[in-house]
């Protein structure tokens, strides 16, 4: 009787590949990824990680058990670390949602504790983000709570207030060394509804779109009514940056003002004192558009892209991570923005502020779903690449400007536990908020001990970044395998005349035939298997997809 080999793929169709394992490091592309190190503080653990190109740990900032992230910590070129944490239990807190901090810590490389600033009671609570202004002043968001009875008083929609409370949001300048408030806006002084003529801020939005519509809901009253998930500075105009996922707004507040300006609506160089100085995502949201006009869907990490050589075409521009672009997608918008220095202010048309759509939409190219509904970050690098977090699911990958994926990388986390590399996940179960690489000539690092001190996963491999760097690039080369089904041989033809090795499993996983340093010209001799169903591996890296008798 004639034996017969199924293989795990269909007759005479290209072989594409992913690697095997499905956590840690998965590609690696050294002659175009960027040298620098890869910084990820995931959620349920306590830690900050700084990672090298091989996924190895390099350094590691630690804290007590019960420590969470808050969510986001940042390196400055000292040296020191800038990290938000809460207490890993919320139960009973007077303030919480999804994203809530609690403290703000400054601790040096070795993780002394400089600086501390907590803000977590019954009246205010850090969430989110922070962002470490050049004077070393910190832009803290803020959620403020008022009451059910004080929020109708605003003019809120009384259906609008389902948890008996709303969280507008505010942003506080933190001086690290006064430990002061030096410098505050608040949502609340910018408001407007059409909803009760006798409450305060009455007006239509669609004629002032520079306010916020207090009854413009998106999360059937929840009372993180904004949500804002990111906060950016630029220090050349001095203005500030948010995204409210909840809006599918960004926003931009001028903070050339006095707080008691901010407070207003004048005063500063752009004379709107508080006021929004430009919006862009939504134009529903202030009542100038439809939903067929909208371009941002509950989006992440929204940044002036800065740090960059000088000259670079992407400077200045707006880059954020859109988390539900379409129900199974996520993307990267990257835009112009229609700054007008000669008059300080955004240009609009019709008071529809531009552009009407972006510039330049930045998809994954690979086959595996790159989707999160939340979290997520993006970030330019110096040499043109990108690097981008699905958040959900903590995988990272770094891609040319053509859309090459250079580095792969999977949070090998499940519950801030490490795994092992063949542990299969499920979404959330790895959550990272933000993923930051900072070149390796950053002034942090120097005279900093950088060597590997172990990898974030369970049992690595650590011979693996050195193969991957050696593997050629199977997804651009056409390598066939037949028969399929096959009997005594098996052939494997194509682009690659030397394999670095192929390896056959049964459906177990044991391993049943190896060869190394293969001659695709050559027949692979498989008459000794017994009949049923197998899987092959070239240089390392297995097939996505398999066939079933």
């Amino acid at each position: 009787m004639t034996l017969k080999i199924y293989f795990s793929l269909a007759i005479l169709l290209v072989f594409q590949v992913v690697n095997a394992q499905n956590l840690g490091l998965l590609s690696y592309k050294k002659d175009k990824i960027s040298e620098g190190y890869i910084m990820i503080y995931p959620h349920n653990q306590p830690a900050v990680y700084l990672l090298n190109n091989c996924g190895n740990i390099v350094h590691k900032w630690d804290d007590v058990p019960n420590s969470r992230p808050g969510n986001t910590a940042y390196l400055l070129p000292n040296g020191n670390l800038v990290k938000t944490r809460r207490p890993a239990s919320v139960a009973n807190n007077p303030i919480w949602a999804g994203g809530g901090g609690a403290t703000i810590d400054i601790v040096d490389w070795d993780n002394n504790v400089l600086w501390s600033y907590t803000k977590n009671d019954s009246i205010a609570r850090l969430h989110h983000d922070i962002k470490v202004m050049p004077n070393g002043n910190i832009l803290a968001i803020v959620w403020e709570k008022i009451s059910g009875d004080e929020a109708i008083r605003l003019g809120r929609n009384p259906a609008l207030i389902t948890q008996g409370a709303i969280y507008p949001d505010a942003i506080y300048e933190l001086n690290p060394v006064s430990n002061a408030i030096v410098w505050s806006w608040h949502v609340t002084d910018h408001l407007i509804q059409d909803f009760d003529a006798t409450r305060p801020n009455f007006g239509t939005v669609a004629d002032h779109p520079e306010l916020v519509d207090f009854n413009y809901d998106t999360n059937n009253g929840a009372a993180s009514w904004m949500h804002t998930n990111a906060i950016d500075y630029n220090p050349e105009l001095d203005q500030i940056l948010i995204s409210s996922p909840y809006f599918n707004e960004l926003w931009i507040i001028d903070h050339t003002t006095t707080t008691a300006q901010a407070a207003s609506h004048s005063g500063g160089k752009s004379n709107k004192g508080g006021d929004l100085m430009y919006r862009i995502g939504n134009p529903a949201a202030y009542r100038q558009g439809t939903a067929g006009d909208q371009d941002l869907f509950f989006q992440h990490n929204a940044t002036w892209i800065q740090n960059l050589p000088f000259g670079h075409p992407d400077a200045g521009k707006i880059l954020v991570f859109n988390n539900r672009k379409t129900p199974t997608a996520s993307a990267i918008e990257k835009f112009s923005t229609p700054w007008n220095m000669y008059n300080w202010a955004y240009s609009d048309i019709n008071k529809v502020y531009l552009p009407l759509s972006f510039e330049n939409t930045i998809t994954h190219p690979g086959p595996r779903r790159f989707f999160s509904s939340g979290l997520s970050s993006v970030q330019i690098l110096p040499n043109n690449n990108i690097l981008m977090l699905s958040g959900s699911d903590g995988y990272i990958t770094e891609m040319t400007k053509d859309n090459e994926i250079v580095w792969e990388y999977v949070v090998p986390l499940k519950g801030g536990l490490p795994q092992e590399t063949n542990v299969s996940l499920n979404a959330t179960e790895n959550n990272t908020f933000r993923a930051y690489k900072y070149p390796a000539d950053f002034l942090a690092f120097m005279g900093k001990d950088l060597t590997p001190k172990g990898n974030l996963e369970l049992n690595p491999d650590f011979t693996l970044c050195e193969r991957l760097v050696d593997v050629q690039d199977l997804a651009v080369t056409k390598t066939y395998i037949y028969p399929n089904p096959a009997s005594d041989y098996l052939w494997v033809t194509g682009d690659l005349k030397i394999l670095n090795s192929v390896i056959i499993t049964d459906q177990t996983g044991r391993l049943v035939k190896e060869i190394k340093q293969y001659n695709t010209l050559e027949p692979i001799n498989i008459g000794d298997l017994l009949t049923g169903i197998y899987y092959i591996s070239l240089n390392n890296l297995k097939a996505e997809q398999f066939l079933k008798k």
